[in-house]
């Protein structure tokens, strides 16, 4: 049995790609023999969980969804965590990524971390009056940093790889993406979904899901849909999740002429509605140009959705040799066209939503996981081997 500590700043319930990846991987890593426990942040009152330490926090100013976590608290609660465990796995590079690292050092163990996020993309949406070239000159120099300390890096995709080996990161790099629990999608209930959400049964529907922010490109969905109503006047959009882009988003909707064509509706339970809504549509859309994967792009295919969607960054792995998806133009009008034709002829497209499912076979949870362990076991072992080498040579002749 390999133990290993995963620390990060964001956990269910705050909902994001990297809690999703962290839960996936931990749920299957047990069938490799892997037992994952956790230093993550409390966010209210959540019941204490085997194998979880929740460290105090307050929140962030204009960020709700989001806890600071104490230096101290963390770095104390990871480092008693690590005491016993044989790898450390850093998952967000802020407190987390300096109370895992220190943990790793102190008790000498391995250390990982997966870069989930390309803040290089990000930072001008949240720091705007600053020029975009200095933000991206920091995060590139920032991410350098912090990959050259640890022992191995973890990537979801290959242009990510690409991306930090140009930054200049010479620590190991291994493409290893988050897979799905294929089961929890395979069973929604779109009718129910409809019917409780006044939509029309042969309402042709079109889904986004994920967060609710800019670096997320929403407003291009809107403007393509713009475009998509010119052949389906009836199509609707539903946009689900939270984010500090929902005002604007809602403007823009209004200003566009599509308030009776959007319909925000929030965080969804992933576990009860999620699936539901995923069996509600006709088509998932996406256009984000800064994914560092695209796990929602598996998790709707897994639905038997089929997908129209740019390929930029980490959705090009998985739309490069997938069935079932269609990939347009990065251009709104040709977006919205594609979506527009799809709806209008939906029984032409009949093949892709099994053409769906078996792309989100080959990206299960089981298979992932399996690499994920035997990424860990080789890291362990290395360990051990370096640890015992220097043993070896520290003797006296």
């Amino acid at each position: 049995m390999i133990r290993v500590l995963m620390v990060s700043d964001v956990y269910f319930p705050r909902v994001n790609g990297v809690s999703s990846s962290m839960e996936t991987f931990r749920r299957a890593l047990a069938a490799q023999g892997v037992e994952v426990r956790l230093v993550v942040p409390r966010y209210a009152d959540e019941p204490d969980e085997p194998g979880v330490t929740r460290v105090p926090g307050r929140r962030l100013p204009k960020d709700p969804e989001d806890r600071l976590v104490s230096w101290r608290s963390m770095h104390g609660a990871a480092r008693a965590a690590a005491a016993d465990c044989h790898l450390v796995h850093v998952q967000t590079p802020f407190v987390a990524h300096y109370a895992g690292l220190a943990a790793g050092r102190h008790h000498g163990l391995p250390v990982l971390t997966t870069y989930h996020t390309l803040f290089e993309e990000y930072l001008q949406h949240y720091v705007p009056l600053l020029p975009s070239r200095w933000l991206r000159a920091l995060a590139r120099r920032f991410s350098r940093h912090q990959c050259n300390a640890v022992d191995e890096v973890v990537v979801p995709s290959s242009a990510m790889a690409g991306r930090l080996a140009r930054y200049g990161v010479t620590t190991p790099l291994r493409i290893l993406p988050t897979g799905i629990p294929l089961d929890r999608y395979a069973t929604g209930d779109g009718a129910a979904f409809r019917v409780a959400r006044g939509i029309p049964p042969d309402r042709p529907l079109a889904l986004y899901v994920g967060r609710v922010a800019h670096e997320k490109n929403i407003g291009f969905l809107l403007e393509a849909l713009v475009h998509a109503r010119q052949q389906c006047p009836e199509a609707l959009l539903l946009v689900t999740g939270e984010g500090p882009a929902m005002v604007d988003l809602k403007r823009q909707a209004g200003t566009l002429g599509l308030a009776d064509s959007v319909r925000f509706l929030g965080y969804l339970d992933r576990a009860r509605e999620l699936p539901d809504c995923y069996a509600a549509a006709d088509v998932f859309v996406f256009a984000s140009r800064t994914e560092t994967q695209g796990l929602v792009l598996l998790e709707a295919m897994a639905s038997g959705l089929p997908v129209i969607a740019l390929s930029a960054m980490g959705t090009g792995d998985i739309l490069a040799d997938a069935d079932g998806a269609i990939v347009p133009p990065d251009e709104p009008a040709a977006f919205g066209d594609a979506l527009g034709r799809f709806l209008t002829d939906r029984h032409a497209w009949a093949h892709l939503p099994d053409q769906a499912r078996q792309t989100a076979r080959r990206w299960s949870d089981e298979a992932m996981a399996t690499r994920l362990a035997e990424c860990y076991r080789q890291a362990v072992g290395e360990s051990v081997a370096g640890r015992s080498k220097t043993v070896v040579e520290a003797r006296p002749a």
